[in-house]
């Protein structure tokens, strides 16, 4: 790494670090921790007592399903005084804590207000009956917005100071941990977890080693875009690019591609999968081994399941591939890139000694998070039996957490939208497309392989 580039998470030079006490309240990593662990703790507290008030503070209408805009009003008018505590709770906690890390209140508010009420309307959109069958998840089309706002219409760049796109992505992925509880990696069986695993693996080695082998792409590139098209797109490619050091270019590239691929799944997947005649089980594997962002993956996985007549097996395989099998290589991911960067790329680019305390500051703080929130809601619900935990635990500690997790995502997906000026963005060519593209053809042609003729009985039997 050279002396000019810059850490995704601060743009600073690299070698501009706080010390390791003040990065527990200067940096977004610990302050998505603190955020994330301290609601799930408070989540947890409210539920053992009996007060399901985090539910309800959890209102959003993405799932109302509504026909008539009259409905949707009503909503509203009857929820007012939970979507204004809601509210106030966001901006209180966002607002504390930017203000700690150096961020303008006078910048900050305005920008969180205007950004809070756009992500209302993403999910009252999304809520609307016939969404997903035009595929209006809010996540998608909150970047979509975002985007059209940021180079069609413009905003004043200092409402940048709002738009936290790391925070909120961190944020989110610390609350998807506490919805992800360990044990559901035992349901999922070694089959899901060695088709992820390969998935993942095979997918992003591809995308790496075409992108620098045969492109001729900088290798951090490659990095990010590997992890992306192989994990958990946006929230993959977050935490590479904070693994290696990569260019904010980098990471909006590889954004891009996991967006533009993840809609074309959206409408691919589904049609291919109702041509071929496969069963619901079966096309949700490879839905789930085959997308690049959850929102989308769930949107085709719940289409097909609904046009087979079993909507419910077409969701709970997508879940076991996608959600449980592919998204917990987020974190393996970052330790391995972290890693080599530090290790083998860095000693090669500049003579840096390897460094393992360069490791631990590169490696990014929130995947941590995930983890503890994982282990800590396994070890809370694994009293529950399966039935307990579908018809009490589900419904009323862990959808609640989902919803707030899901509002991280929105603030997230919207603030890369409304952030990102094509104008400013270096021109990377086509080159990044190809590599990324090619890693496509391998991630979708090996899942159907895996889900239909090696695992087929498997995913059947669901």
């Amino acid at each position: 790494m050279t002396s000019k580039e810059v850490t995704i998470e601060t743009g600073v030079p690299v070698s501009a670090r706080t010390g390791a006490l003040s990065d527990l309240y200067l940096k977004e990593d610990w302050w998505a921790i603190w955020l994330g662990l301290g609601t799930v703790v408070l989540a947890v507290v409210l539920f053992s007592n009996g007060n399901y008030f985090l539910k309800a503070l959890a209102v959003n209408p993405g799932g109302l399903k509504w026909v008539s805009a009259d409905q949707l009003l009503a909503h509203f008018a009857n929820n007012a005084s939970m979507y204004l505590l809601q509210f106030v709770a966001w901006l209180v906690l966002f607002g504390v804590s930017c203000r700690v890390m150096g961020i303008k209140m006078a910048q900050f508010v305005p920008a969180f207000v205007f950004l809070y009420l756009l992500s209302l309307a993403m999910f009252g959109i999304s809520g609307w009956v016939d969404a997903t069958k035009y595929n209006m998840e809010a996540p998608l089309l909150a970047l979509l917005i975002g985007l059209f706002i940021s180079n069609f219409i413009g905003l004043p760049a200092w409402m940048d100071a709002g738009f936290r796109v790391e925070y909120f992505v961190k944020l989110g992925i610390v609350l998807l941990g506490a919805t992800f509880p360990i044990s559901l990696v035992a349901t999922a069986g070694p089959v899901a977890i060695g088709q992820a695993m390969t998935i993942s693996v095979v997918t992003c080695l591809t995308i790496f080693f075409v992108g620098t082998r045969v492109f001729g792409l900088e290798k951090r590139l490659c990095a990010v875009l590997g992890v992306g098209g192989s994990v958990c797109g946006v929230s993959g490619s977050m935490a590479i690019a904070a693994s290696v050091g990569a260019k904010k270019e980098d990471l909006y590239t590889s954004v891009t591609l996991v967006v533009v691929w993840a809609l074309v799944m959206v409408v691919f997947l589904p049609f291919v999968s109702q041509a071929l005649g496969l069963s619901a089980g079966v096309a949700g594997a490879w839905i789930g081994t085959s997308e690049f962002a959850d929102a989308a993956g769930f949107a085709a996985a719940s289409a097909y399941g609904k046009m087979a007549g079993n909507e419910d097996a077409a969701i709970k395989a997508f879940t076991l591939m996608k959600v449980i099998g592919r998204d917990v290589w987020i974190g393996i991911w970052s330790l391995l890139f972290a890693l080599i960067s530090t290790m083998v790329w860095e000693r090669k680019e500049v003579g840096a000694k390897p460094d393992a305390g360069e490791v631990w500051r590169r490696f990014p703080k929130f995947v941590i998070g995930f983890f503890v929130a994982s282990a800590f809601m396994s070890l809370v619900t694994s009293g529950y039996s399966p039935e307990e935990f579908n018809k009490v635990v589900k419904p009323l500690l862990i959808l609640p957490l989902n919803s707030l997790r899901t509002w991280a995502f929105i603030f997230c997906f919207l603030s890369i939208g409304l952030t990102t000026r094509f104008r400013e963005l270096k021109s990377v060519g086509w080159k990044p497309f190809f590599a990324f593209t090619i890693g496509v053809a391998v991630n979708v042609t090996l899942g159907y392989i895996l889900s239909v003729h090696v695992f087929g009985a498997h995913w059947s039997a669901l």
